[in-house]
């Protein structure tokens, strides 16, 4: 393969996102098309995950990887509550009757998805209100900020169904959130974390009444969509690289990520518009 031919093969895969046509939940778009909203749309179950849409958000957020057009997600959950977990019916009756690897394939799709959310270079806001349970939790847990509800109960409670707490990238992503001896609780008790607790904790990066969150959670999306998204992408990896990295290490992969930002023209812009005493308008590259 030549190299031009390289290039257009990689470019290939990037595409726009906006028109993504979701069967397992809603799909919006802002009008700027930079803000994608994805609702769990199941609000009579409150918002249970199935196999399916277990595997369509995994996909989804791997995909976002190549979106040429959408720079921020918003998380949300139809009708009052931000999602209950995995639906009892659907997925607890047939895990009961898997075979062992069968059930390990299950839990390492499940985990794929913490991990799609994680790689992907778009900044998430989940915006968590009324349950928020089990795999539910982990979708709060691994989006980059929260909003929470004042009515939002949060709950890691897969002890209370005979499980360890150690679900989805629970024990690494939780107590790195609110501390080891907090979140030991939350996953031995399996007890749910009130909103106040979630903000006195450093879980919600604000509470609000509950029809604001939603609101708020997009505002916030379209801010950082608005700011200079290609180093947004490369602030959200290193947040997530650097925990396995020494402290020199971890300096020496920011020496290299800021001189990369210092090539786009978002840099030079953000100087010109000073020099000019004017605001910069950021255009993602």
């Amino acid at each position: 393969m030549t190299q031009t031919q390289e290039t257009h093969t990689m470019a290939h895969h990037k595409q726009p996102l906006a028109g993504y046509p979701a069967r397992t939940f809603l799909w919006d778009v802002s009008a700027d098309g930079k803000v994608a909203t994805i609702t769990l749309n199941r609000p009579e179950r409150k918002n249970p995950l199935t196999f399916e849409s277990y595997a369509e958000l995994r996909d989804l957020f791997r995909s976002l990887v190549y979106a040429t057009d959408i720079k921020v997600v918003v998380l949300a959950g139809a009708g009052g509550n931000f999602c209950s977990g995995g639906d009892v019916h659907e997925i607890i009756g047939p895990l009961t009757r898997m075979t062992m690897p069968e059930l390990l394939d299950f839990t390492r799709m499940t985990g794929d998805l913490v991990k799609a959310m994680r790689a992907c270079p778009q900044p998430i806001v989940a915006a968590v209100d009324g349950i928020c349970a089990g795999a539910g939790a982990m979708l709060a847990l691994g989006s980059d900020l929260r909003i929470g509800a004042t009515d939002a109960r949060t709950a890691f409670l897969f002890t209370r169904v005979g499980l360890a707490g150690a679900d989805m990238g629970a024990c690494t992503l939780l107590p790195r959130m609110i501390g080891q001896g907090r979140a030991s609780e939350l996953l031995y008790t399996g007890r749910a974390m009130t909103a106040d607790e979630g903000l006195a904790w450093g879980f919600f990066n604000q509470v609000l009444p509950q029809a604001d969150v939603l609101g708020a959670a997009q505002t916030l999306a379209a801010s950082i969509a608005a700011g200079p998204t290609f180093a947004h992408g490369v602030t959200k990896k290193l947040l997530h690289q650097e925990w396995a990295m020494g402290v020199d290490e971890a300096i020496e992969a920011e020496a290299e990520a800021q001189a990369i930002c210092m090539q786009t023209r978002d840099f030079h812009r953000a100087y010109e518009a000073f020099v000019a005493k004017r605001k910069p308008v950021f255009e993602g590259n």
